[in-house]
């Protein structure tokens, strides 16, 4: 008796992304649309009146008062900055933002990431931790802070949730990606990320020392101003810098096992993002010119930011090539 011939199986073709420029967008995503959008306006509304000559929340003797020409670059770049929020929280909700290119939307969603993560973070423990948020010195009034970073937390709660909407439906598969190959890319790969993790250990290292009191490496009047605000900030760096490469390592060394999703995905993203971004902004900090001799940036500060820019841009890259492939490995376009 011949075995019944069995017709050859057809392979399921790929699903397609959902097509979100034509669903009606959702109440959720409009309200957290109009929130983003709202929270922008108090900062844009300082940063606008600053631009113009006020000094609204600016009181007497501040240091503000003491550079105009680079106050109001400096508040020139942040205001774009901030507008390009309410861009994001466009793009993300609008059926043109599907059209725009993964890497144009991706990178400036990470460099927000990075910025408004820290304060989401920081602020409420600095505000909790006895003698936090405090200034010696007069640079703002109180209610300054509360307002700008306040709209922070905002933005950074409600373009985080669009966003993860949007990659949800654009990338979902992503997600579940299977393991990057062995061969000479994947193992170049791996070593790249491994580097560049064991290259963070060092500004890491300058970071816990400042956290737990050590002064080598800060200027003199760094270490004079030492407040519970400044060892909160030194303490959570370190715990970026430690989620940076818990993250990385596990979406590149755990790819195809049981879990290696949204979490790793999250932490890298999230990690390497506070590590690159902050760490730019700081090296931008201490490389403008400073009156104070006592305040002058050590080499050692400057290398512990620079640092952190480079190896967090290092490793978010390597998060990237690990994404590609899987987007590659599912047969859709990004």
């Amino acid at each position: 008796m011949s075995p019944t011939p069995v017709p050859p199986r057809t392979p399921r073709p790929p699903l397609a992304p959902a097509p979100l420029g034509r669903a009606p967008l959702g109440r959720g995503r409009r309200a957290l649309r109009a929130l983003a959008i709202a929270s922008c306006v108090p900062y844009l509304t300082l940063k606008t009146a600053w631009i113009a000559g006020s000094r609204v929340g600016i009181p007497d003797g501040s240091v503000l008062l003491e550079h105009s020409a680079v106050l109001a670059v400096a508040n020139g770049v942040t205001l774009l900055m901030d507008t390009a929020v309410i861009v994001l929280a466009l793009l993300l909700t609008q059926p043109w933002g599907l059209r725009v290119p993964a890497w144009l939307l991706a990178f400036p969603m990470w460099v927000a990431t990075g910025l408004l993560v820290p304060i989401m973070v920081g602020f409420p423990v600095q505000l909790l931790s006895p003698g936090g948020a405090g200034q010696d010195e007069p640079f703002l009034h109180d209610w300054v802070f509360g307002v700008v970073y306040g709209g922070f937390i905002v933005q950074g709660i409600t373009l985080g949730s669009l966003f993860t909407l949007y990659a949800r439906n654009r990338w979902g598969h992503v997600w579940r990606g299977g393991r990057v190959g062995g061969g000479p890319a994947g193992a170049g790969l791996r070593a790249v990320t491994t580097g560049a993790s064991l290259l963070l250990l060092a500004p890491a290292a300058a970071h816990a020392l400042w956290a737990f009191g050590g002064t080598a490496g800060l200027p003199a009047r760094r270490i004079a101003e030492r407040s519970a605000d400044f060892h909160t900030a030194e303490g959570l760096r370190v715990l970026f810098a430690a989620a940076a490469v818990a993250g990385v390592l596990w979406l590149v060394h755990g790819a195809g096992r049981p879990g290696a999703g949204r979490a790793p995905l999250a932490l890298a993203w999230a990690g390497s993002g506070a590590v690159g971004c902050w760490g730019g902004w700081m090296l931008l900090s201490v490389l403008l010119p400073q009156d104070d001799p006592g305040n002058e940036p050590t080499a050692a500060m400057t290398l512990t930011y620079a640092g952190e820019m480079i190896t967090g841009m290092l490793l978010a890259c390597c998060m990237a090539v690990v994404l590609r492939r899987r987007v590659g490995n599912a047969g859709r376009p990004a």
